[in-house]
């Protein structure tokens, strides 16, 4: 079963294909990323292999995180992210996941935390629409009724309204690898993906 792995959004781009077609493309810069915990059914009640990356200097780690990467090797790190896969056996303790885990053509999940943009409105927030601008009418852009009387005499959780914009966790399905760069540990991706420059991504195998 293939890892997945943890890479830095780099920015994005524009290619063309074969037919001379332009396609929007994402560019990503992947670090050392090394096993540092195997997990499974038995030991922990399912199988997965828990991903190290950002590297950090020893002298500023502390000494709990020392002493799980030690199994591992005497590298520094300070993030830490896990992969479901079915035969955790297959991995070894200190093993290194490269860039070329992936390959051209392949769909990947991506995840990441979008963007944030504040406190925003109805309107752009949840796509409502405003109310009239003409004949008096003091409703533009206000969110109107929001729950009845004195039945259910309250709101609803979960009613759209006003709110933090972004700055939440954002997975995109059946992102197509184009482009894979052993050498230089990079790896480009068809469209757009979630965060702005210098984002962690979480890329691993698409499974369905």
């Amino acid at each position: 079963m293939q890892a997945g792995l943890f890479a830095k959004k780099v920015g994005m781009t524009q290619i063309f294909d074969a037919s001379g077609t332009i396609l929007p493309v994402t560019i990503l810069k992947t670090g050392l990323c090394q096993v540092s915990q195997i997990k499974t059914v038995t030991t922990d009640g399912y199988n997965a292999v828990q991903v190290a990356y950002g590297e950090e200097k020893l002298e500023k780690i502390n000494k709990p995180t020392k002493g799980h990467l030690k199994k591992a090797g005497d590298l520094g790190f300070k993030s830490f992210g896990e992969f479901r896969v079915l035969k955790p056996e297959e991995f070894k303790l200190g093993q290194t996941i490269k860039v070329d885990t992936f390959s051209v053509g392949q769909k990947v999940r991506v995840t990441g935390k979008s963007i944030g943009k504040g406190f925003a409105g109805n309107q752009k927030r949840n796509n409502f629409s405003r109310g009239p601008m003409t004949h008096g009418s003091k409703n533009h852009r206000l969110p109107g009724s929001v729950g009845a009387g004195s039945t259910p005499g309250r709101v609803y959780p979960g009613k759209k309204m006003a709110g933090q914009l972004g700055n939440g966790t954002v997975t995109l399905k059946n992102t197509e690898v184009l482009y894979v760069n052993s050498e230089d540990n990079i790896l480009v991706l068809k469209g757009s993906v979630p965060g702005k420059k210098n984002t962690v991504l979480k890329i691993q195998p698409q499974k369905y």
